[in-house]
């Protein structure tokens, strides 16, 4: 089993700032109206030390579970630390799960305990806390949570610090990340301190880090991506986090945090896109931009705007980033290395180098991952050191998840390039064959389609059709558009013609039959994406093949789910 450097676990990382820098501030919370609640590491150490304490004298067997159910926040940080200190296992819940799922996760990791934290809609979710669980909130815990459960500051208050620097192994394990999957349950991924004092290692030797860096914590810290590169590159670096309030508040959350590493996924890198061309038409912004000076001045204004201006490091994941997009971005100054990986392996597999333009690739294996090309299948394989320990509770799928000589299987399709750069063409499971014997990789063909400034999501889809037909989702200012019969029909026509323009750069046989414009949005809450945005075509199939063959037939490019 692969063991660490102790020095670079994450509870001697925390003792280490505690001791030599413990009055500077790490952590911004807002607090609601503007107001934010600074953390200097001294502060967190305490608190942290304090709730260990609390913990432990319940008397559970070391290594016993206890999940967090929160919002990203300077308390959801200090949990995990104080859940380790103790000598126990975190388990992260996304806060937008439905309630089913809660129960699922909190049941099957055998959890002892919950943080329930921040959260938008904790009044459908709690039914998921199984009764006599025992649940503390936060101080931005809802109102009911607040009254229901005993409070993080009420225990800190009446609770000494844990004496001494509780520490813990390598080989020991440290959480359960429950994956958010786009078919079947949720899997435990089990990890250790050295799998993840390993990941970060490797992961600041291709984008550097330090404490002078900033970043903004918003995508879901139950998510491996957040998890490593903020949780522990805080823990390692001492860089200063911030967090974001709400939706509503995103804007200038980003302005006060100014990150210089800023992470997204593809959804949302598109959304920012479009509101600069909300303000800006698409053709306007290319022709200035190609103009050196006002070029230059423009770009900077951008970037002030959507808070990026000392940006230094942009990067992106969780699914494939268009090309077009990554181009879009590049002539505004702001290139976005694209990584890829997975909740097995940490997220740590492969990243675009910084400075390079290795558009439509993931880049090379970082240093000390090993890739191939499984020659039958065309699978991905890789081998590292972040590799998980197995899925918890599952021994038949943690062996199916490993090769017979020990390399995780991916579940998807690529190739590797003569620089060394891998290049994802699909998954092994979403390949589908059409009526004529052919094979179709839906996710190159998607990554065209959604460039389309009306879309704000699609799948390709249509097994055993003659051809491939794309089911569109409307942005909510296209979506306010139809209401319009004028501005309905005009829109039809871009999308027609958007439709031309992608069908020919396919080959015939991955051409698509129409466009499909639905009805039903596309939400976490309505379990059609996952909770990083990833549309679960098991439970697309479910909705709507039933009418593939009717909407094929009808010899109608554009269809409106309605009609």
């Amino acid at each position: 089993m692969h063991t660490a450097p102790p020095e670079i676990l994450a509870l001697q990382c925390l003792y280490r700032w505690e001791q030599t820098e413990p009055d500077r501030v790490v952590l911004t919370q807002p607090t609601g109206h503007g107001a934010v609640q600074d953390f200097t590491w001294r502060q967190v150490a305490d608190q942290a030390m304090r709730m260990a304490a609390h913990l432990q004298a319940q008397g559970w067997a070391p290594g016993s579970k206890v999940a967090i159910l929160s919002k990203n926040c300077a308390w959801w940080l200090m949990s995990d630390l104080a859940i380790w200190m103790a000598g126990y296992v975190s388990v992260p819940l996304y806060p937008t799960l439905a309630a089913d799922t809660v129960r699922q996760i909190l049941t099957h990791s055998e959890a002892r305990a919950c943080f329930v934290g921040k959260l938008d809609d904790w009044g459908s979710m709690r039914a998921g806390v199984p009764d006599g669980l025992p649940c503390i909130s936060y101080p931005v815990s809802p109102e009911d949570a607040l009254a229901r459960f005993d409070g993080w500051d009420a225990v800190c208050a009446r609770t000494a610090p844990l004496q001494g620097q509780p520490l813990r192994g390598a080989d020991e394990l440290a959480t359960l990340i429950y994956t958010s999957g786009t078919t079947g349950q949720p899997k435990g991924v089990m990890h250790s301190f050295g799998n993840l004092a390993w990941a970060l290692d490797q992961g600041i030797r291709r984008i550097s880090m330090s404490a002078q860096d900033r970043m903004l914590s918003y995508l879901p810290m139950a998510h491996v991506v957040e998890r490593v590169l903020v949780e522990h590159g805080w823990l390692r670096t001492g860089l200063h986090v911030f967090f974001a309030e709400s939706l509503d508040t995103f804007t200038v959350d980003v302005q006060r945090a100014r990150p210089t590493i800023f992470f997204s996924v593809p959804r949302l890198w598109v959304k920012f896109q479009q509101g600069v061309h909300q303000k800006l038409a698409p053709a306007t912004l290319q022709r200035l931009l190609a103009v050196p000076l006002i070029g230059a001045l423009l770009r900077r204004k951008l970037k002030k705007a959507l808070g990026l201006d000392q940006c230094r490091v942009a990067a992106g994941g969780a699914a494939p980033m268009p090309v077009a997009l990554l181009a879009w971005y590049r002539k505004l100054g702001l290139p976005i290395n694209e990584g890829y990986g997975m909740t097995e392996n940490l997220a740590v597999s492969h990243l675009t180098l910084p400075g390079q333009n290795q558009e439509g690739t993931v880049g090379p294996v970082y240093e000390g991952v090993q890739a191939r090309i499984d020659a039958e299948t065309g699978e991905v394989q890789m081998h590292s050191a972040a590799l998980m320990l197995g899925y918890y509770r599952e021994p038949e799928l943690s062996r199916a998840a490993f090769s017979a000589d020990g390399w995780l299987r991916t579940g998807d399709k690529g190739h590797i390039d003569a620089q060394g750069n891998l290049r994802i063409t699909g998954r092994v499971k979403d390949l589908f064959k059409t009526s004529k014997g052919k094979y179709v990789a839906p996710a190159p063909i998607e990554d065209k389609l959604v460039m389309q400034e009306a879309l704000e999501a699609c799948v390709v889809t249509g097994a055993n059709l003659g051809q491939p037909l794309g089911l569109v989702l409307l942005n909510p200012g296209a979506q306010a558009r139809i209401s319009d019969p004028l501005a309905k029909a005009a829109l039809e026509l871009e999308l027609g013609a958007h439709l031309r323009r992608v069908n020919a750069t396919l080959d015939p046989h991955e051409q698509l039959a129409c466009l499909v414009v639905v009805n039903t949005p596309w939400t976490v809450e309505n379990d059609l994406v996952t909770p990083t945005f990833k549309v679960k075509r098991n439970r697309i199939e479910d909705i709507y093949a039933a009418q593939y063959e009717r909407w094929e037939d009808s010899g109608q490019k554009i269809i409106w789910e309605s009609a």
